[in-house]
């Protein structure tokens, strides 16, 4: 293996970072039309998510699907409401093509009046799930693995929505 010059290359992290903790917990489901999602709140634990912050990412979800903005055939799936410093993400994920995750990416200021927008893609290179996300993530992957790998009936489906992620809390 022709490895290159390392101290070259990967150098993304700005000097005098450090790396925190951060608090990931399970909210109360969202049932949307031709959807049912899990909730998970993740939070630094000096500014968790308050109520008002849940409710009004509830809204506006619910208002992009009477929109038709999002659009929804009987999936299963979850959302991560993310505290990631001055804005909130808004991350909805859906299960299609039997293995696939779907996501779509909003975000709003902190404290803004601002309505959620979609995250824009200005290449074809764009971020996806973050260090402390992908907890999260990587629970729902393995709780979809045990899903696809049962009877897919009503009680498979149930131990799904109830198969729960939380760290840190």
């Amino acid at each position: 293996m022709n490895i290159p010059a390392l101290d070259t290359i990967g150098n993304v992290v700005p000097e005098g970072y450090q790396y925190y903790a951060k608090i990931t917990t399970a909210g109360h489901d969202l049932s949307l039309p031709g959807a049912y999602l899990k909730w998970y709140n993740l939070y630094p634990a000096d500014a968790p998510i308050t109520p008002e912050q849940d409710a009004e990412s509830r809204a506006f979800l619910a208002e992009e699907v009477a929109a038709g903005r999002v659009k929804f055939v009987g999936e299963l799936g979850f959302i991560i409401l993310h505290r990631a410093g001055s804005v909130l993400l808004l991350l909805l994920t859906t299960w299609r093509n039997t293995n696939e995750m779907w996501e779509v990416a909003y975000y709003k200021p902190v404290g803004q009046p601002d309505r959620y927008a979609l995250i824009p893609a200005e290449t074809s290179q764009r971020g996806t799930y973050c260090v402390w996300e992908l907890a999260a993530v990587w629970h729902e992957r393995h709780a979809w693995v045990r899903f696809l790998s049962s009877a897919r009936d009503h009680a498979a489906k149930l131990a799904y929505i109830q198969d729960r992620f939380s760290e840190g809390a």
